[in-house]
């Protein structure tokens, strides 16, 4: 059986995606490999109607809304996707499918201290926006890292949540502008480097610095690099920007005919309602694009 589309992630953008198509009447199956991003948080935020729900119910949903409107849902891993189009999975599995949409998210790649992987997603964040309001007023440590420019905003901006933040540069040399923008902010800094996050029974209490000191802390926030897992887009040839992302056009398309990409493949900010709304938006784009190979044939057979 030849799909009209297979959906390659089931995640927000991907189970979006597929509940349109599905509910447009069209043959829609979800590959999922059951490896999310957000597994280590316990809730999810900013999500209308949805606040607080952990992140499995809310998968979970969006399964069962597929599945209600005749989508299909496969547990695996796609290893390669060939023009025309054939899905290679892992287990030896092929699937045919006249269009593709890769909704594979991202990885978090963490500083390389010890406790912030053990910690992450519950005393180690990334994210004010999902997790800010949780911690509110407390002690909180801003950790410098590889990706700079987050960092050093991340110390102004996490100070909207707390009266007691502390910037540990940890290797970033900040110029004066930017001593100054975050001492109006109230904003404490550190350049000690930053020795490991101490964790006492399972909670953050403190950060230790290579002079023996430990800052005490209860929260630690730091900048992940953010590395799309987009190589099933790049093996089939799709052009990058020059920041080395996937190039798409607003609705996900990107430079090969029939495939699209939705959410933090290709849009590293996009919070799960955006990844959800991206998903609505290509798959949409996608059902106008089969309705024209539709037409086509159906003239072509006259």
């Amino acid at each position: 059986m030849t799909y009209d589309t297979v959906v390659i992630g089931g995640g927000p953008a991907g189970l979006s995606a597929a509940t349109l198509l599905a509910r447009a009447r069209r043959r829609v199956i979800v590959v999922d490999a059951g490896k999310p991003r957000n597994a280590p948080a316990d809730h999810v935020h900013n999500f209308l109607s949805r606040d607080g729900s952990a992140p499995e119910a809310l998968r979970g949903a969006g399964r069962r809304e597929v599945i209600q409107y005749g989508g299909e849902i496969l547990q695996g891993n796609v290893t390669r996707i060939e023009n025309g189009f054939e899905i290679h999975l892992g287990d030896g599995t092929v699937l045919d499918s006249r269009s593709v949409v890769v909704a594979t998210g991202l990885r978090d790649e963490l500083p390389d201290i010890p406790g912030v992987q053990e910690q992450w997603g519950s005393g180690v964040l990334h994210c004010p926006y999902c997790h800010g309001y949780e911690v509110r007023d407390q002690p909180i440590a801003v950790v410098g890292g590889s990706n700079r420019p987050f960092t050093v905003h991340q110390a102004s901006l996490i100070r909207q949540w707390s009266e007691d933040v502390v910037f540990f540069t940890n290797g970033i040399e900040l110029g004066d502008d930017e001593r100054l923008r975050l001492d109006a902010r109230s904003v404490g800094v550190v350049d000690t480097p930053v020795v490991r996050v101490v964790v006492s029974d399972g909670v953050v209490t403190g950060i230790e610095l290579d002079d023996g000191t430990v800052v005490p802390r209860s929260v630690v926030f730091v900048g992940p690099t953010f590395v799309p897992n987009d190589g099933l887009l790049t093996q089939i040839g799709c052009s990058r920007l020059d920041n080395g992302w996937v190039s798409t056009d607003p609705a996900g398309l990107t430079s090969v005919a029939g495939l699209w990409a939705a959410g933090n493949v290709s849009d590293s900010p996009a919070q799960l309602i955006n990844s959800a709304a991206a998903g609505s938006k290509a798959a949409i784009a996608m059902n106008h694009y089969l309705l024209e190979l539709d037409v086509t044939r159906a003239i072509s057979a006259l």
